[in-house]
């Protein structure tokens, strides 16, 4: 009978593990806070200006680009839902889905090998639009959208940026693999060659 083994303790989180942490990890959270920092900046600086000169529900082109209008303009809307338009009057379920999202990215963030670059990008991408609309909803209840093309919903940078972010981590995970079973393939095809005497 196998004697019964200690229980391992689990590590304590103090100011010095933390402390060190950040100190090994700057160049990253350096990276993901400028990665969040422009679009963010970009964002909010795009809904500040619908919001001044566009009437709610209203549209806006320059007048050199009206050919345009039917197939894309300026539109200012707003929605207390999901991207899209989608699941109107869940504010308060993604406020705090994207406060989740938003500390689950700082975490797991710079756990990413710095050449998995796909990731890392995908995960900065996602980090700004969530804070982006993150900030609408904290101040003003709802996120302001204006990016209108087609009769597709309407949405706004930072929707646009999670939705990158997403199809990033689609392609580079796909390339990943598919990078991984050729790799995995040619040491396959070097163990089955004959030996030369």
């Amino acid at each position: 009978m196998d004697s019964p083994q200690p229980v391992a303790q689990p590590k304590r989180v103090t100011l010095d593990s933390i402390g060190k942490f950040f100190k090994e990890n700057w160049r990253d959270y350096l990276f993901l806070l400028a990665m969040g920092a422009i679009i963010d900046g970009f964002d909010q600086w795009t809904k500040a200006w619908v919001r001044a000169n566009v009437p709610l529900n209203g549209d806006w082109l320059p007048s050199w680009l009206v050919w345009l209008e039917p197939y894309a303009r300026v539109r200012y809307w707003y929605n207390s839902g999901a991207a899209f338009g989608l699941f109107q009057q869940g504010n308060l379920v993604f406020t705090t889905l994207a406060i989740v999202v938003a500390l689950v990215i700082l975490y797991y963030f710079p756990r990413v090998p710095r050449h998995d670059w796909w990731l890392r990008a995908a995960m900065g991408l996602q980090f700004g639009g969530a804070l982006g609309n993150l900030i609408d909803r904290l101040f003003f209840q709802h996120v302001t959208d204006f990016i209108s093309v087609g009769n597709f919903a309407v949405f706004n940078v930072a929707d646009a940026s999670i939705t990158v972010g997403v199809a990033v981590l689609i392609v580079g995970a796909w390339i990943t693999d598919r990078q991984a079973k050729q790799q995995k393939a040619q040491t396959e095809t070097v163990k089955d060659e004959p030996k030369s005497e």
